[in-house]
């Protein structure tokens, strides 16, 4: 089970997160998110993610070439852009910078399900309210499961993470507020005891 933690905004977060077994850790660049980093503070967390762990840039209000440009300046591993309001074309000028990218999405935007429909590697299906900690109907997913690389995110925690995983299926997991003991603020309890209840879940 591949797990992805997002918003972390320290060193020690990533630290953390590896140490757990994460797969993934994920830095957000965006004016209205509490997780939101400067330029320059995301530049040296990306620095800090060691081999063998995948940096992901995630953001939601930037253009898809510029931010393109910021994950190649970062030396990220991977560029999520988050929000059905990135079309395919989006996707496809964004590739000729950096070709990593991942879609996130929510079924609310009736997008298509298909991974790799707009050329990306890796689909993230989220809450209709990215960021927030809110669960959705996974019952939705019976009638629009991707299939391949993709990812379930929105109001999953260490607490429902295993079920979550056995109804929805999905090939990894991404978490945020679930690990938090105040909003932005990474909890290491919770990051770690999230990591092991994704990893036994699989």
């Amino acid at each position: 089970m591949f797990v992805k933690v997002c918003g972390l905004a320290t060193t020690a977060d990533i630290d953390v997160a590896v140490e757990a077994g994460a797969d993934a850790v994920g830095l957000v660049i965006s004016g209205t998110s509490v997780r939101g980093l400067e330029r320059e503070h995301a530049a040296r967390l990306a620095a800090h993610a060691p081999a063998g762990v995948l940096s992901v840039l995630v953001v939601n209000d930037t253009p898809a070439v510029r931010a393109a440009e910021l994950a190649r300046e970062l030396g990220v591993g991977a560029l999520q852009l988050h929000g059905g309001h990135y079309g395919a074309e989006d996707f496809a000028a964004a590739a000729l910078v950096f070709p990593r990218l991942w879609r996130a999405t929510s079924l609310k935007e009736r997008p298509d399900t298909r991974v790799g429909a707009h050329g990306e590697e890796v689909l993230l299906l989220d809450s209709p309210r990215a960021g927030s900690g809110a669960r959705w109907d996974l019952s939705l997913l019976d009638s629009a499961r991707p299939e391949g690389t993709w990812l379930l995110a929105g109001g999953l925690a260490p607490e429902n993470v295993a079920a979550a995983i056995a109804q929805a299926r999905p090939w990894g997991v991404d978490v945020s507020s679930g690990v938090e003991s105040a909003p932005g603020v990474k909890d290491p309890d919770r990051i770690r005891a999230f990591v092991a209840a994704a990893k036994a879940a699989a």
